[in-house]
This record gives structure tokens, sequence and C-alpha cells, in this order.
């Protein structure tokens, strides 16, 4: 069958719905936010620059990193409410998949993805919160009718207990969180949880990368975590965390997810699983640097075909060693932001709950990011991603090799015209899908076919 693929009148068509969406949704938000900040910024009195380098969020500033460091609790008490809402259009190179099928539903055409509210800031001198509920509008096609269904869900939540303690040649932060997602907690943008892309196409199933360690994504809003942490001379930070599953007293933190849910499962965890992260600072002038490790053990119990828990045949455990590092350098009217993260996953699986071909099997994940912004205003980034890992009949058999080896780049130019908005553009380039460049699934289908096109608007108010 022939296939569709990208022409120049196509992308100019793309862009005109784009610059619709983009400057529709921007008249419509620039009444809400031309006369407010949001919940952090009103907080302190300071900018979105402040703690975002270069505006662009989420990427913490040295001082973004501290006012999260210290619970959300610098400045005075203000109004605990913020909203965001993101706009966009996908477009998937080859929308047709080898039956005629469209891959991508909405191919081409604007939407209104997700919003969120917010619920943070200072709740003591020495307790503050961020909490986040998100709807999302094509969150899933019902089963029955095939009619699209919204979805509200708990996000990234993180409570926080700090002290402070400074003294002649000390300065210690001591702190306690209680999260939703392992990293969530992390002030680091090399980190999992607040890494990049900062956002991507949610309705393309092919927009992103089909399989990843579980520690870059699986368990959001799906845990609870409790931990400890210290931050010394803003040199040297360590943190010990617990993860179980978010069920009970917890069920908030995991709410829109449960039990029997085909579109959203609840994820079991045996026991406590063990988190850990070290990593050391160092700014000057300038520029800020860090270097980290961290290491995740997860006991996980499968869910049978109607999505429910099965506590009799074991769990799977995977183990998670990574290594990153963050480079910035903020003197206006420049901004430039790299980050590099590395995860060797080491997946046991002695009852072959996931794998069929063996009980053991290694996912690796390589993400390297880089960004330039001017003014604060306008922006390019540009990623590399890397996932290579042992085959598996059953794990990756969307792969005619069983194979979960892909790779990529993802260029990205944005505009900020004002610290609550950003308009962007960002092409996803996939270089290699599920194990290799050229028929990847035995139909036809190429890497290349998966290369998607994403125009967005994320707008920020209250």
């Amino acid at each position: 069958m022939a296939r569709a693929s990208v022409s120049r009148a196509a992308f100019h068509k793309w862009l005109r719905a784009g610059a619709i969406l983009a400057f529709a949704m921007l008249a419509f938000l620039q009444a809400s936010t031309a006369r407010a900040l949001p919940i952090f910024a009103r907080q302190t009195g300071q900018s979105c620059v402040a703690c975002h380098a270069g505006g662009q969020f989420p990427e913490l500033t040295p001082y973004g990193r501290m006012f999260k460091l210290t619970g959300y609790t610098l400045g005075e008490r203000t109004i605990p409410i913020a909203a965001m809402a993101v706009g966009d259009l996908s477009q998937t190179r080859v929308n047709n998949d080898a039956s005629g099928n469209p891959i991508n539903p909405k191919n081409g055409l604007p939407i209104f993805d997700f919003a969120s509210i917010f619920l943070a800031g200072k709740i003591t001198d020495k307790i503050g919160a961020f909490a986040q509920f998100t709807y999302t509008n094509y969150d899933h096609q019902n089963g029955v009718t095939n009619e699209w269904e919204g979805h509200w869900g708990s996000d990234n939540t993180d409570f926080r207990f700090v002290d402070r303690i400074i003294g002649e040649a000390n300065d210690f932060i001591l702190g306690v969180t209680l999260h939703n997602n392992p990293t969530v907690q992390d002030v680091w943008n090399s980190a999992p949880a607040w890494g990049y892309p900062y956002i991507s196409s949610t309705i393309s199933p092919v927009a992103k990368i089909p399989q990843l360690p579980v520690i870059e994504g699986s368990l959001a809003s799906q845990v609870a975590g409790l931990g400890a942490y210290m931050y010394w001379n803003k040199t040297v930070y360590a943190e010990l965390t617990g993860y179980s599953t978010a069920d009970g007293i917890w069920s908030f933190m995991s709410h829109g997810n449960k039990a029997g849910d085909p579109a959203h499962p609840q994820t079991y965890l045996r026991g406590y699983n063990p988190y850990a992260r070290i990593a050391l600072t160092r700014d000057w002038g300038p520029h800020s640097a860090m270097l980290g490790a961290f290491f995740l053990n997860v006991n996980i119990y499968p869910n049978d075909a109607n999505q429910f828990p099965i506590f009799t045949q074991g769990v799977t455990r995977y183990r998670d060693y990574g290594m990153d590092a963050q480079y910035q350098y903020l003197l206006e009217p420049h901004t430039i932001t790299a980050q590099a993260r590395y995860v060797r996953e080491n997946i046991h699986d002695p009852n072959n709950l996931v794998f069929s071909d063996s009980t053991s099997g290694n996912l690796d994940s390589l993400r390297l990011k880089a960004s330039y912004v001017y003014q604060a205003r306008y922006g390019v980034s540009l990623s590399f991603f890397n996932t290579t890992g042992s085959p598996d009949s059953t794990a990756y058999s969307a792969s005619a090799n069983f194979h979960p080896n892909t790779q990529g780049w993802t260029p990205e130019i944005f505009w900020i015209p004002n610290q609550r908005v950003r308009i962007g553009i960002q092409y996803t380039h996939y270089t290699k899908f599920l194990g290799a460049t050229s028929n990847y699934d035995g139909t036809g289908r190429n890497a290349r076919d998966n290369d998607t096109l994403f125009i967005y608007l994320w707008a920020a108010s209250w």
C-alpha cells in the first residue's frame, strides 16, 4: 500500500494551523496572565526567570534549586493556586500502518491537549508542598464506542519538611520529602522526572521512545516515596528514599490509577524499595555544574489480562544504576544549559513474567541535551537519545528482531513572548526504532516513518 509522507504544502498547512491555535490561546490567556504571577513568583516576589533558566520552565537556576531544597518556603504565604494549559498539534511522517490504519488519530490537527491545576507553596516556615493535578483531554478511546475520553489524575506531587542550620563554616539543609514519582523530588534537570523533552506529543503512539528503564517514567503517579536528604555547603547532596505502592492512605498520590482499569492500571510493588542519590555541585560566577549518581531497586508484581495484580507468581526485579551531569551559564542576555544522563537497568525475571527467552536482561538509556536562550525569549535546543538492550520475543514483540534499540535526535526552537507563555516547534527524528533502521516491524515500516513534528503553546496563569 502506498504511504503518505510530509509534503511542503502539508507542512505549511500544519504551520498555519499551529499559528492559529497558538495565537488564539495566547489571546485567551493574556487577560489572566498580564495581571498576576504564578504561585512561587507571587510568594518570593521574584520573576519567573529568577527560578527558571532563561525562563525555560521547568529548568531551575541555582536560586530555583535552593527554593525547592528549602521546601518551597522562601518568601511569604500567598494564594496557593495556579494553572497551566497546553494546546498543540502533532504530525507523524507516515501515518498509515501496513493495513492502512492511521497511527496518529489526530494527525496534523490542532487540539487542546491537557491542563493542570497546582496547589503549592509555603505552609509554615519549615513545611511546603507542590501538588499537580492534570486533565488529559484525549486520554484514551472508549473500547465500546471508540469515542475519546478525558482523564483527571494526580501528577507530580512533593511535600517537604526542611530545616536549615547555618554556622560559621557550615551550611546544612536537612529535609524530609514525601512524593509520588522517583526523581520528582530532584532539583536538577538531568534527573528523569524533570528531564528533556519537557513537553511532547501525548496522542501519537510513536512520538516517544517505546522502551525505557522504570526510573524514566514507569512509576510516575504510582508510588509513594518517603525519603530524607541533606545538602552541605552547596557542595554535596545526598538522599535516601523508600518506595511502596501508593494505595490505602497514599491513594491520593495515585488518583486516576486503579486495579482493573485497562487505561490506567495500578502498579503494585512488593514491600519497600530503596532509592539513593548523591551529587557534587559547584556554582562560580555565572557558571553552575553538577555531577551525580543514583540507584533504584524495585520489585514489581505482574497484572493479569484484566489489569488486576497477581500476588501469587512472584515479582520482576528492576535495578537501575544511573549517572548524570548538568552545566549552566546564566548571564543576561545569554543562557546556556546542558544535561546528560545514562541509566543501566538490570532486570531479573525468574518467573518469566516479562521475558520469555531468558530470566534476565538489561536496558541502557542515554540522554543528551543542550539549550541556548537569548534575552530569556528566543531559544533553541538539541537532544540525542539512544536506548539499547538485550532481545526478547515477548517483551519486544513489536520488533521484527525482538530488540528495544531506539535512537534519534530532537531539535527544537521556541519563543517566550512573556514569562508565562512558551510557543515551540519540535521535531523528533528516529535513526533507529525497535532494533532496526528499516523494516523494524517486519511489515515494511522504517524508523524515520515515525518522525514527529510537534507544534505547541504552553501557558501558565494565576
